[in-house]
């Protein structure tokens, strides 16, 4: 579980209403109220650094088939490109010939005298209208020489840019190939880390006493949540209706999630679509500066863009969502203080 969680301040149980506005409120019992945080098990301690673990191979497994999904539109695309480039060089193939042929033809017959010069018309025509015959004659076929030259040169220039584009697009079907392949390879053995790490995570969780199975859970919020209007209030108005729904790897609901399949569907049901990963979430939207979040507002933690292993929605009044760690509901908690953390940065989807 991420460190930058592990104080997450919880709602009441109490329902609250909230009014419909740019910055809505989760009602939070004064300070004096809260109870001190509980020292954590040495069991319990165990299990966090487990899930932790886990998490990151989740995400290197979700970020690997989101990048899969890529290299295989790129391979569709390669091959589209070589397609359209073959028949490109064998429409211009065919072009060619056939210009080739007409240009072939009109030089044969200047050389058995249908191309004479207006010198020739000149000296050979019994009048002046003869000559201007002659003239407009000659004119005619120069012109058609000329034009079917014209048409197969440019036959000729397109078969040899459809030949350099053929070639190109052959390479990079290859690359794609290649790449989609070692992702795969990527992906079966992630997923089967994962696995023994989800096997380890279960076995710690069924160690846990009752009490520390209650702390992980933390307190049940069924405070009533309305977010503003726009894309980002509906994503979080979704988001804050999954609470209580358990943590699974992998997961995208509707029944349960992880970080970045809660952050998916939310953003799905306001019309926007996100991968289900969050180290691509974060390449969508623009940033947003520390403390200027708004409703709907994705948070990153990891310590890089490459590192990224957890994204939660911010909800207001310096509050979030997000499905943290297995063992755990869906709840909210304190958007980092300070910064602090392995919190890496914020992203607004909608707005």
């Amino acid at each position: 579980m991420k460190r930058a969680f592990r104080a997450a301040v919880s709602v009441t149980a109490a329902i609250v209403v909230v009014s419909v506005s740019p910055s809505p409120a989760l009602a939070l019992p004064p300070a004096h109220q809260q109870p001190p945080p509980d020292t954590a098990s040495e069991a319990l301690e165990q299990y966090r650094e487990l899930t932790a673990q886990a998490e990151k191979v989740n995400e290197d497994w979700l970020a690997a088939k989101t990048d899969l999904g890529k290299k295989k539109a790129q391979l569709n695309k390669a091959n589209a490109d070589l397609a359209k480039a073959k028949a490109a060089m064998a429409r211009a193939a065919a072009d060619e010939e056939a210009f080739r042929g007409q240009v072939d033809n009109l030089t044969s017959a200047s050389f058995q005298g249908a191309r004479f010069n207006k010198i020739s018309a000149l000296l050979t025509g019994s009048s002046r209208e003869d000559f201007l015959e002659r003239a407009a004659a000659l004119g005619v076929l120069a012109s058609d020489n000329e034009e079917a030259l014209a048409k197969m040169t440019g036959a000729v220039n397109l078969a040899a840019d459809s030949q350099t584009k053929s070639t190109a697009a052959q390479k990079s079907a290859e690359d794609a190939t290649n790449a989609a392949r070692a992702l795969t390879d990527k992906i079966a053995k992630t997923k089967k880390d994962l696995d023994a790490r989800k096997d380890k995570v279960q076995a710690a969780y069924n160690e846990l006493s009752g009490a520390d199975q209650e702390q992980l859970s933390g307190p049940v919020d069924n405070s009533v949540y309305l977010g503003p209007p726009g894309a980002g209030g509906r994503a979080a108005e979704v988001a804050m209706q999954q609470r209580g729904k358990w943590y699974v790897y992998g997961a995208a609901g509707p029944e349960n999630f992880d970080c970045s399949g809660l952050t998916m569907y939310a953003y799905a049901a306001a019309g926007i679509s996100l991968p289900h990963s969050s180290r691509a979430q974060y390449g969508y939207g623009k940033s947003v500066a520390y403390g200027q979040w708004q409703v709907g507002d994705l948070l990153f933690y990891g310590g890089s863009p490459s590192s990224i292993h957890h994204v939660a929605m911010y909800i207001g009044d310096g509050m979030l969502v997000h499905a943290s760690t297995s063992g755990t509901p869906v709840k909210t908690g304190a958007a980092p203080s300070g910064g602090g953390g392995d919190f890496l940065g914020a992203r607004r989807i909608a707005g």
